[in-house]
């Protein structure tokens, strides 16, 4: 079993926020969203920048994260309406989200959907089950948190052209105040 950790930001009682780590415990490998090659291409196609091996699994881990905290909050949108099925509609997307996925629909990439799968049931249980429509967008949704994520290294310093840890920090720090 292999283990993981997740970083996220938390405010605190003045307001500010503060950096928690969570281990997670996983079962087998961690799933690849994307290999190499097509990583690098990907992010030189949509925002121009360099980005390497090393980068691909700070990438990985991060889909990962941002598309099963979407699923938890469909779980929660299913049950709420005392369904077990989690539907297309029960996921969070926003309008910006949205728009990232048709841009990464656009680009003719394609994402496996049985490794995400893989890997959500490697989670923490939903206690919900996908419904066909649900489980054959959700590389479409993980098309469109990349995109997003690597338009977001442009909006925060256009001059960007291969980012290092401290510019991956700050782009995750802004997925997880809003997604």
């Amino acid at each position: 079993m292999r283990r993981n950790s997740t970083t996220s930001w938390v405010g605190n009682a003045a307001g500010r926020l503060t950096r928690t780590t969570t281990e997670t415990a996983w079962k087998g490998t961690d799933m690849a969203v994307m290999g190499v090659t097509k990583f690098e291409r990907f992010f030189r196609a949509v925002a121009g920048l360099r980005v390497d091996k090393n980068d691909l699994k700070r990438y990985n881990d991060f889909v990962n994260q941002k598309l099963y905290d979407l699923c938890l909050m469909g779980r929660n949108s299913a049950t709420a309406n005392s369904r077990d099925v989690m539907q297309v509609s029960d996921l969070p997307i926003t309008k910006g989200l949205q728009e990232s996925i048709q841009a990464f629909d656009e680009l003719d990439e394609e994402i496996e959907v049985e490794p995400i799968l893989e890997h959500l049931t490697a989670q923490p249980p939903l206690e919900v089950e996908f419904s066909e429509e649900a489980r054959q967008r959700l590389p479409h949704v993980a098309g469109g948190i990349s995109v997003a994520l690597a338009r977001t290294f442009k909006a925060i310093d256009p001059d960007v052209k291969n980012p290092g840890t401290a510019e991956w920090e700050r782009v995750f720090l802004v997925f997880d105040l809003l997604l």
